[in-house]
């Protein structure tokens, strides 16, 4: 037990494993320090000494002005889709027992586009507040239509994901039809929202998601010890008294709720969701706690660097983020493929 940290009080006793704790707050750091570069970087260039000054409100109104209200939002929108899409690809990881489950990779980020661009198409009167909640839905529609067409007396790893690329085949085909048939406007702005992009956030897109994801990051945490029981297999879960298929449909839907929160800001960026739980599990082991914890931390660096790459590296074109996490992700999903080719 000396790796682990007990805390208790009168109603709850639990221990955090000093691994992940130490992990998570070197990652908070390094996001921190990767923030605080980026919002200094840009047309204007701004120190990072004086990107901490303005925090302190200590900066100059210009310093201020470019930081606060240009680049804040921006930054935040990355993190939080980062963490948005490593927790749910954590997750569906978890409840599918497939290390190559992924919300992008399975179709459930293309439901979710699909809904997404419908909204804009055909709703452009209502309001954008409610396009997390289309986003939602079309996740939610294609994750139970891909769990129930691979299911044959149990759900196997290599169903799963072809059935999963089947379905975001045919999503990806609808989404095209969508913008086809869509004005002008709308085409621009929804190609360039499908290659995965953050350009032109702002804090309307920062209050519209926060909320959905923090408390979907809540409910994921109250469901660790769930999730972990459920890798043991259905029948030693269900033995020690788990209700495993409620489990998994509140889990799903968690999945599906960051899945929907993420892509109605940020597009399909691809390959987070898959890369950020395999680097955490390396880091802190299988346990799904630690590992949920630690992806949430890598997927919004993993984002937020990406981002910042995309801004600076070929100014004055801002490159979207669905570009640099694609060129990493697509091969190391080749490795997992050839890597697995024997299960």
């Amino acid at each position: 037990m000396k790796q682990y940290l007990p805390l208790r009080n009168r109603t709850l006793s639990f221990h955090l494993h000093k691994r992940t704790v130490w992990l998570a707050i070197l990652f908070a750091l390094l996001t921190a320090a990767a923030a605080v570069v980026s919002l200094g970087m840009g047309e204007m260039h701004i120190a990072p000494l004086d990107v901490v000054k303005v925090f302190l409100g200590m900066g100059s109104e210009q310093d201020a002005l470019i930081v606060r209200e240009f680049r804040l939002p921006r930054i935040l929108i990355a993190i939080l889709v980062g963490a948005a899409l490593a927790v749910a690809g954590s997750v569906l990881q978890g409840i599918a027992r497939n290390p190559l489950a992924a919300p992008d990779i399975l179709g459930i980020s293309g439901g979710a586009s699909i809904t997404a661009v419908a909204f804009l198409l055909l709703f452009d009167s209502v309001s954008v507040k409610w396009l997390p909640a289309a986003a939602f839905l079309g996740a939610t529609l294609v994750a139970f239509l891909l769990y129930g067409l691979a299911w044959k007396q149990g759900v196997t790893p290599l169903r799963l994901v072809l059935i999963g690329v089947g379905i975001k085949i045919v999503a990806g085909a609808a989404v095209t039809l969508l913008i086809t048939f869509s004005p002008f406007l709308l085409q621009n702005k929804a190609i360039l929202w499908l290659t995965g992009s953050i350009y032109g956030v702002d804090w309307g897109d920062v209050l519209m998601i926060l909320p959905w994801i923090m408390v979907l990051f809540l409910l994921a945490a109250f469901f660790v010890r769930r999730v972990n029981v459920q890798q043991l297999g259905d029948d030693i879960a269900t033995g020690v008294g788990s209700q495993v298929e409620r489990d998994r449909f509140f889990l799903l839907l968690i999945c599906t709720g960051l899945t929907g929160a993420a892509v109605a800001v940020g597009g399909e960026i691809s390959f987070v969701a898959l890369l950020a739980p395999h680097i955490a599990k390396q880091l802190v082991g299988p346990s799904f706690g630690g590992a949920m914890s630690i992806s949430a931390f890598v997927g919004a660096l993993i984002v937020l660097l990406a981002d910042l790459v995309g801004r600076t590296a070929f100014s004055p074109l801002d490159i979207p983020v669905g570009v640099f996490t694609s060129a990493v992700g697509a091969p190391f999903f080749i490795y997992l493929l050839y890597k697995k080719r024997h299960h």
